[in-house]
């Protein structure tokens, strides 16, 4: 029998299966990539009796590889909190969803485990751009402006390495980011420590992000924001956590980061307004490649003649 382990490259893939591993440690096959990569079942060859776990990415897109392992013999823990489609009812699979939009995979692995690992499930929610509901589990869990302040950037982080076009882009390949954060009980622990990927990370992140300073919106009104970056590397790895940014800083409106895939096509990610978090999910399904959930969604491949379109649909949208 053997043991795979499924997971999102992003913060809350990545630190849902720290909680879990820290919790009930196995060997396991790690299957991840970035976190745009979410078609990752398929690449599990099951057999009879394997055991699979899942988390952070969308039953809906993945019910054919599903369908498949279950029909191999092999038990599946499938937990997540994006779109899932139809569920299966079988007796080896154990779903557990929760598509609200003030959920994370990593919140409903800390209910699961009983808030063993809770400030790893924290930071996880900083990463996921759930700010408000870090916040309040933070302050409700006693601690210190310092420490809330670490796990939001830890969570930024170690989301920001999930997002690139290829491995390639990344700093860290998750399934290696994971095996560098699991040795911590306690995230608060790599703060300590020179040596950790936080330290890193955090070096390459504000490299990134300085490279932003010449980017102009293209569009800019009450219900929009919108902003093309160039076909570079450092525009891969900064698009999603420049999204949250933007959305923390207008919670009124929504926000889109497009960027330029190079091929006539354009890499979307958007954000539901932070006052308004519903329907991004199913205004970017509304397009080849896209999806995503009611606070986030994007577009793999948005043809370079459907971006005006894109932008349009977002502000009827959000303007009722």
């Amino acid at each position: 029998m053997a043991n795979y382990d499924v997971f999102n490259g992003d913060a809350d893939g990545v630190i849902s299966l720290v909680q879990l591993r820290l919790n009930e440690p196995k060997q396991s096959y790690l299957i991840t990539g970035v976190k745009r990569d979410i078609a990752l079942l398929q690449q599990v060859r099951a057999d009879h009796g394997d055991d699979i776990t899942v988390l952070d990415i969308s039953m809906e897109k993945n019910a054919d590889a599903l369908t498949e392992v279950l029909d191999m013999g092999a038990y599946v823990t499938y937990i997540d909190h994006h779109r899932a489609g139809h569920i299966p009812h079988h007796s080896s699979l154990k779903a557990h969803i929760n598509l609200d939009a003030n959920m994370c995979t990593a919140l409903i692995v800390d209910e699961l485990i009983e808030g063993k690992y809770h400030a790893w499930a924290i930071a996880a929610a900083y990463g996921d751009n759930l700010v408000a509901k870090a916040d309040e589990l933070a302050n409700q869990a006693g601690y210190t402006n310092e420490q809330m302040a670490f796990l939001k950037e830890l969570g930024t982080l170690v989301n920001y390495n999930g997002y690139g076009s290829s491995i390639n882009d990344l700093h860290f390949h998750p399934a290696d980011l994971y095996q560098a954060l699991v040795k911590y009980e306690s995230p608060f622990e790599l703060q300590n420590d020179s040596s950790s990927v936080y330290h890193a990370l955090r070096a390459a992140y504000q490299n990134d992000f300085d490279q932003l300073d010449e980017i102009t919106p293209l569009v800019s009104n009450h219900t929009l924001g919108a902003f093309v970056l160039p076909n570079e590397p450092w525009a891969r790895r900064v698009i999603g956590v420049f999204s949250n940014d933007l959305a923390n800083e207008m919670p009124h409106r929504a926000h889109a980061v497009c960027r330029d895939n190079g091929d006539g096509t354009y890499t979307v990610s958007l954000r539901a307004p932070l006052n308004n978090k519903q329907g991004a999910g199913d205004v970017c399904a509304m397009f080849p490649t896209g999806g995503g959930r009611a606070a986030a969604g994007g577009v793999n491949a948005l043809p370079e003649h459907q971006l005006d379109e894109f932008m349009r649909c977002v502000e009827r949208y959000y303007a009722s």
